[in-house]
């Protein structure tokens, strides 16, 4: 599917509010109600917009405590793996990788014991050849 850059500037206004009404997206990018809405179902049909979601502000969100878990698996055990780290509360991304390690989790939780206990359950995962945990500190730049 090709994105144009009227899908560009409707992905953007979304980012900045995803709230925000087929309407007031139509008066924002000068185009009718129903041609936004059928650029929106292609959007979604096709994959490109996969959900929509708020981010909290900082008075509304505990600071959780983040970790990195780097992890080796077994040849050909991906799919299982993906499928039990989905189930880890404090997993919230997974993203593959190049190098000694194949997998690397971002995992996020309000205590430390929670946090233990989810990366004792990533290492016992089946599949799960070896890990390494880096707990974060402090951010020093954070440009999402």
């Amino acid at each position: 599917m090709r994105i144009d850059e009227t899908d560009r500037q409707l992905i953007e206004l979304l980012r900045a509010n995803a709230r925000v009404s087929v309407a007031g997206l139509a008066q924002s990018l000068g185009l009718a109600r129903s041609t936004v809405q059928a650029r929106l179902e292609r959007l979604e049909t096709s994959g490109a917009i996969e959900g929509y979601t708020i981010r909290l502000g900082v008075k509304a969100r505990a600071r959780p405590i983040r970790a990195t878990a780097l992890l080796q698996i077994e040849p050909r055990s991906l799919p299982a793996v993906l499928s039990r780290l989905k189930g880890v509360a404090a997993v919230e991304a997974v993203h593959t990788t190049s190098g000694r390690f194949d997998l690397v989790v971002e995992l996020a939780s309000h205590t430390t014991e929670d946090l233990d206990a989810s990366l004792d359950e990533i290492g016992g995962v089946t599949g799960v050849r070896s890990s390494e945990s880096l707990i974060h500190l402090s951010t020093r730049l954070d440009r999402r």
